[in-house]
C-alpha cells in the first residue's frame, strides 16, 4: 500500500470526513532535505470533518498527527495540515 493511501484509509477510518484530498507534493521539494527519488515524502492533507467541531486548530493538527504519527516516523518527511469543522467558513 502507498503511502498516500495509507494517509487516506488512517484519516478516513478515524474522521468518517466529508472531505478528505490528499496531495503528494514531494516532486516539489526534489532535492530537499528529506526528500527520495521515489516520491511520497511530503504530502498536504485537506480534511473536512465534524470530529474537528469545537477544536482550536492546534488541537486539530494535533489529532492529525496522532493518528498519522507512524507515517511522519519513517516515511513522511513534511505534512501540512488544512483540517476545519464542517460549520467553518473558509472550508477547504
Amino acid at each position: 500500500m502507498s503511502v498516500r493511501d495509507r494517509i487516506e484509509q488512517t484519516l478516513a477510518e478515524a474522521l468518517a470526513p466529508e472531505r478528505l484530498e490528499i496531495v503528494d507534493e514531494s516532486h516539489l521539494h526534489a532535492g530537499h532535505a528529506g526528500a527520495r527519488p521515489e516520491g511520497e515524502t511530503h504530502f498536504r492533507v485537506r480534511v473536512v470533518s465534524a470530529a474537528f467541531s469545537g477544536m482550536s486548530r492546534i488541537d486539530r493538527h494535533r489529532r492529525v498527527n496522532a493518528l498519522l504519527a507512524s507515517e511522519l516516523a519513517g516515511p513522511i518527511h513534511a505534512l501540512a495540515i488544512d483540517a476545519r469543522a464542517p460549520e467553518e467558513p473558509g472550508r477547504p
